[in-house]
């Protein structure tokens, strides 16, 4: 399955949020392909961020991540970096965008 994310970076906070996703813990991408993610690219536009991830299931995906130390370290970083956080719980499994058009 494919899903979009939009999430906003504090204006002031850009060049540290790329910076961190220059060193994304290994342990973390890891973690995200064993739950059964092939990709995810993060485009930014301004302050706005774009996602497009394509997984096997994504509910699955957050649930699996939910817990995980190295996760938790890394969502309370983007928490500091970002104005609009997107739910990476189990509870934000619904929180994709919706297609609109598709070719």
């Amino acid at each position: 399955m494919r899903i979009a994310l939009h999430t906003k970076v504090r204006a002031d906070r850009i060049a540290e949020y790329e910076a961190a996703h220059r060193e994304v813990p290994q342990e973390l991408t890891a973690a995200i392909r064993a739950a059964g993610t092939t990709s995810w690219t993060i485009w930014r536009s301004g302050t706005d961020l774009f996602h497009v991830l394509e997984c096997e299931d994504y509910a699955a995906l957050l649930a699996e991540l939910e817990q995980l130390p190295v996760n938790i370290a890394w969502q309370a970083r983007m928490a500091e970096l970002l104005d609009v956080i997107h739910d990476y719980s189990e509870d934000g499994a619904t929180a994709g965008l919706p297609v609109v058009w598709e070719l």
